[in-house]
């Protein structure tokens, strides 16, 4: 449970309900956002939902819906600093703060250079293509052959590798794209 950032939970489960469940883990740490799931649409269901989690959503929903509500919990959530040591930088989660542990100096991103390195750090581990990455950080369809991404990926790459020439925080997954892994896989 300490590695968990958040928790969705479906109220009907076998066995134990997730009403119980949900209870429980706020109980254990009353900082994991909890968003509840459920076909019942009954006001004593939903207050009963919320009486302990963050949010609860009836279904059938939208999954964009679910996403924008995810969002929205670890964002109101992140009130409290979080650390992540990436091979020789530390990144202050809440404020994106970048440390080189090496030299000490923080070290200063432009806008997109933010928004593209937030994006890696809230996919950690995970293969992004290039259409990932951009219509997400750019919020355009990407287009073939268009050069801007590998332009801002090797001036963040100059920024934050030790040796831009053979990158170990943002690799190339040829054919595919770029992962960023954090510091518990190397």
């Amino acid at each position: 449970m300490e590695q968990v950032d958040i928790v969705v939970l479906d109220v009907m489960l076998p066995g134990l309900d997730g009403f119980s469940i949900g209870k429980r883990l706020k109980n254990k740490n009353e900082q994991l956002p909890i968003l509840m799931l459920s076909a019942r649409t009954a006001v004593e269901d939903k207050l009963e939902g919320i009486s302990f989690a963050d949010d609860y959503l009836t279904k059938p929903f939208h999954p964009d819906e679910l996403i924008a509500r995810v969002e929205v919990l670890l964002r109101c959530f992140q009130k409290y600093e979080h650390q992540l040591m990436i091979r020789h930088l530390m990144v202050y989660t809440k404020d994106m703060r970048i440390i080189n542990q090496q030299t000490q100096e923080e070290i200063q991103l432009t806008g997109k250079q933010y928004h593209l390195f937030q994006y890696f750090i809230r996919h950690l581990n995970q293969i992004l293509t290039k259409e990932q990455l951009y219509e997400n950080v750019w919020g355009e369809a990407y287009i073939e052959g268009d050069q801007t991404l590998m332009v801002h990926i090797r001036y963040l790459r100059e920024k934050i590798e030790i040796n831009p020439a053979q990158p170990l925080i943002i690799e190339t997954i040829r054919g595919i794209g770029y992962r960023v892994k954090d510091g518990s896989c190397k």
